[in-house]
């Protein structure tokens, strides 16, 4: 790519200047919708032509999505981010009833299909990331250098990472967002004790989500044991309940749901914090999906920064770690984009 990214990503192939570029579908894939869009990609980067949202659960198959998109005029090439596990090109998601076979939907569909994990696509997104895409938590360190740190609450809980190889990065996928909760507080301490006799294990994922949001919620709910005011039990089954706690949050308008964005923000930035050192994340974290530019206020205050910077005798490397929330809600649909484009 022409331009100096700010994040400079290790790609197998290039398109050089002069070269036709190349039209492909990409689609990121989770659990609630389905984005997908038709894009062009070239010697300067990738560009969206057209694009779409799907609601996931409306359709039995990805297949049905993508000839609902196309209209039957398939590109020459497919690349797809799916929310859960990648392995040998087949994917079962987490949180929807969908079973992926690249090989198998790429003989479907006559074309060549690439699947791969969403939180790696989002970090292969980064590729094409501008600066007013982003928003500073901690400047840290700009000049430290090393691996990158990715943590993105949505309808999941997706963590990845991106290795330093002293030039490039390489992006590879984890599943860390349902590795064990770990509870530190009395209260947390309570709230694990009450999501383990709903779920049995309780992971990441059951506190930093929008069902975190829900879960959490729930739990403060049941202790109230106090009626809800009516408008907030109406929006909550009309609209999507972690939108709605988070923006009745927002606005001061409930003191349950004051309640259950604070933890769920001092978790998230416990859980990040914790990311930092299991990767050695001295090069920035970046803090994306769907729910962090929209709580971007609450993310912006003390409850974020001292919980954060809490992990005892290794304080003085997360104090120098740059922290930014990404603002583009589309990075893995990018990132889908990047790798069909200069991977496949």
């Amino acid at each position: 790519m022409a331009a100096k990214p700010l994040v400079p990503i290790a790609f197998r192939k290039e398109i050089k200047k002069g070269q036709s570029p190349i039209t492909l579908l990409a689609a990121d894939i989770g659990g609630t919708k389905t984005n997908i869009a038709l894009c062009r990609a070239d010697s300067e980067g990738v560009n969206i032509i057209d694009q779409k949202r799907y609601v996931s659960k409306d359709y039995p198959t990805l297949t049905d999505i993508v000839h609902d998109f196309s209209g039957g005029k398939l590109p020459g090439r497919l690349s797809a981010a799916v929310a859960g596990p990648v392995v040998d090109g087949k994917s079962k998601l987490t949180n929807l009833p969908w079973v992926l076979d690249s090989a198998s939907m790429g003989k479907d569909l006559g074309i060549p299909v690439s699947f791969i994990n969403d939180l790696e696509s989002t970090a292969y997104g980064m590729a094409g990331l501008g600066r007013d895409e982003l928003a500073t938590l901690a400047a840290g360190d700009p000049a430290s250098k090393g691996n990158i740190a990715i943590i993105a609450p949505g309808t999941g809980l997706g963590e990845a990472g991106l290795f330093w190889d002293g030039e490039r990065y390489h992006p590879f996928a984890t599943e860390g967002g349902h590795t064990d909760f770990s509870p530190r507080t009395p209260k947390d301490v309570e709230l694990f004790y009450s999501l383990q006799q709903m779920f049995g294990h309780v992971s990441w994922e059951r506190v930093v989500s929008g069902m975190g949001i829900k879960n959490i919620f729930h739990c403060l709910a049941t202790k109230h044991r106090g009626p809800l005011p009516e408008w907030l039990t109406q929006r909550m089954r009309d609209e999507d309940p972690a939108a709605v706690i988070s923006q009745a949050a927002l606005k001061h308008e409930d003191l349950i749901c004051a309640e259950t964005m604070e933890l769920f923000v001092r978790y998230l930035a416990i859980e990040a914090s914790c990311l930092i050192l299991k990767l050695m994340a001295t090069g920035g974290l970046f803090i994306a999906g769907g729910i962090p530019p929209k709580i971007l206020p609450l993310l912006q205050t003390d409850n974020w920064s001292r919980n954060f910077d809490n992990n005892g005798r290794m304080h003085e490397l997360s104090d120098k770690v740059p922290v930014h929330v990404v603002l583009n809600d589309k990075m893995a649909l990018m990132g889908a984009a990047y790798y069909g484009a200069y991977n496949m």
